[in-house]
């Protein structure tokens, strides 16, 4: 394909992407003033991000496979309609267990947004020339992530907040028409189809009692219970026999194969690691904001720009390095380190902190997360058979989005505790205000004592602080805690194989008979292949110089 050709095929599925991360993001900065609106409380506030990244995470390696087995444009299509139906649905919701609901439905769709993009974009695009087009994506990133925030806080201000969910739907038929018109795929090899049901069910009972148990233990019942136990057990067998029913499955959704892999198996716990930093971490920063800062919805979009900058710039030159240098560990290696250290510094913040250090600190943490998430995807495409290229591409977005659930329901938890016992212990401090209030402190009392979210910018100046305080020493200890998750991001980056990336497309190494034609495994140790040669893009004869010298090097290296 030419420059032009690729530019055409990406443009319906950058903008299945930027609806995909707009319906995500435009809720973030409103989720507190929503909560609060509908009479949640912060278990509330979890269940809502925790079920569409449950839902997500039970899809994606679904999505995965299918992708593996059917039309991957008519699946992405699909996707992005069930996504946008239930993004609509969600903003109806009369109370927090609707909305629940109807997010569940949006993280199906959005499960497959998550496979189905990375699967397409190795379809289209080499490992070794992504970077190239890096700046495209890390713009769609950077507009919807920025402007998602800042149109939810908007829409919520102006309009209501249910327009956050609303807004999406016009760009989602626009990427459906674009996509059927632009998109232009090469049929891989037919194969019999076999969908492996039983293997859908023990994944998807396994993980989602998993997180649940995760997210009511230590509100509905103890840790250490009967439940408790038999939560535990029940998704302890479930994924033990996942094991033994992927095994003997024809077509697995997740095959027990990949875990040969040195790449794959490290690039696993790599995106368990990102995903818990991420997800569990990050998604905390518009409570912080509004909770802590008294920033309104709109307002809290524009605080958090300075991440989103850093995970912009970090994935767009990032990527243009990998291109241009061909090595992607030390890109990986730097970025995984910044993710540490800006979690460790955003761990320091308090609720008065001034806004510039906050503000370097969010940079830092969005540096790493931009410079090792697309690029743990893009290592293991890299080492992978093209049959396989859709589990496991879904595969690393299953176990990142795996640890985001577990992160934002364990933090979550965590927090809820956290700031319980902060005003808990200023509750002589918070009494003495709220009596100085006359009249105004019986309403304010009841407020606080309800258990659901406080308007914080609208309480009184003596008790908003001690709320305030409150909520930004335990976001903080939120970052604290997950910094050294991220040190495992760190080690699974440096123990990756250090393999070059291939200059071939999924769909030129399946018409190769499957192998990884530049190829990773073959070309390591030999020399005189050249990576960075012209490729001929005559139909019938792509790739010829590259391939002819990788099947040399592959015969050099089984003589």
């Amino acid at each position: 394909m030419s420059h032009r050709q690729v530019l055409e095929a990406l443009s319906g599925l950058l903008l299945g992407m930027f609806v995909a991360i707009l319906a995500s993001t435009v809720v973030s900065t409103s989720l507190p003033r929503i909560i609060s609106d509908l009479g949640g409380d912060e278990s509330s506030y979890t269940w809502v991000v925790t079920s569409t990244l449950l839902a997500t995470t039970v899809s994606t390696p679904i999505w995965g496979k299918l992708a593996d087995l059917f039309n991957r444009k008519l699946l992405i299509q699909l996707s992005l309609i069930i996504f946008v139906l239930g993004s609509a649905a969600a903003g109806f919701s009369e109370n927090t267990g609707t909305l629940i609901t109807f997010r569940v439905v949006q993280g199906l769709g959005a499960g497959g947004l998550t496979a189905l993009s990375q699967i397409i974009l190795a379809d289209i695009i080499s490992p070794r020339e992504r970077g190239r087009y890096g700046g495209y994506f890390g713009a769609v990133m950077a507009v919807g992530t920025v402007g998602g925030p800042l149109i939810g806080g908007l829409l919520t201000d102006s309009l209501g907040w249910r327009w956050n969910f609303f807004v999406g739907v016009p760009f989602a038929v626009a990427a459906i028409i674009l996509l059927q018109v632009t998109l232009k795929l090469r049929t891989l090899r037919k194969r019999k189809v076999s969908i492996d049901y039983l293997g859908i069910a023990t994944i998807a009972g396994g993980v989602s009692l998993l997180l649940i148990w995760v997210t009511l233990a230590g509100k509905n019942f103890d840790w250490i219970s009967p439940t408790s136990l038999i939560m535990v057990i029940g998704a302890a067998v479930l994924l033990v026999a996942t094991v033994f029913v992927e095994l003997r499955a024809k077509e697995p959704i997740i095959p027990m194969t990949l875990f040969k892999n040195r790449t794959f198996t490290l690039a696993v716990v790599g995106s368990i690691s990102v995903g818990i930093a991420m997800f569990g971490a990050t998604v905390y920063l518009a409570q912080y904001m509004q909770l802590a800062r008294g920033a309104t919805p709109t307002q809290s979009g524009l605080l958090t720009i300075p991440m989103i900058a850093g995970l912009l710039l970090s994935s767009t030159f990032g990527g243009i390095l990998i291109t241009k240098t061909g090595k992607w560990k030390p890109i990986m290696v730097i970025g995984s380190i910044a993710l540490v250290v800006g979690l460790a510094l955003m761990g320091t913040i308090q609720y008065d902190t001034p806004y510039v250090m906050v503000a370097i600190y969010m940079f830092v943490t969005g540096a790493g997360v931009g410079a090792v998430m697309q690029n743990l995807v893009l290592v293991v495409q890299n080492t992978t058979e093209p049959r396989n290229i859709g589990a496991a591409s879904a595969g690393i977005a299953f176990f990142r989005s795996l640890g985001g659930a577990l992160g934002v329901s364990v933090l979550g938890t965590v927090l809820g505790n956290r700031v319980a016992s902060l005003i808990a212990d200023k509750q002589i401090d918070l009494g003495k205000a709220i009596a100085a209030l006359g009249d105004r402190g019986a309403a304010v009392a009841k407020e606080l004592a309800s258990g659901t979210i406080p308007a914080v910018s609208s309480l009184p100046d003596g008790v908003r602080q001690l709320i305030e305080s409150a909520y930004g020493q335990a976001v903080a200890n939120i970052f604290l805690i997950a910094s050294p998750i991220a040190l495992l991001l760190v080690l699974a980056v440096i123990f990756m194989p250090n393999k070059p990336l291939t200059s071939k497309t999924v769909a030129e190494r399946d018409t190769d008979g499957g192998a990884l034609g530049g190829a990773a495994e073959d070309v390591a140790g030999i020399g005189a292949v050249d990576l960075t040669g012209p490729i001929n893009t005559t139909p019938g004869h792509a790739t010829t110089e590259r391939s002819g010298g990788a099947q040399a090097g592959a015969r050099h290296s089984r003589s």
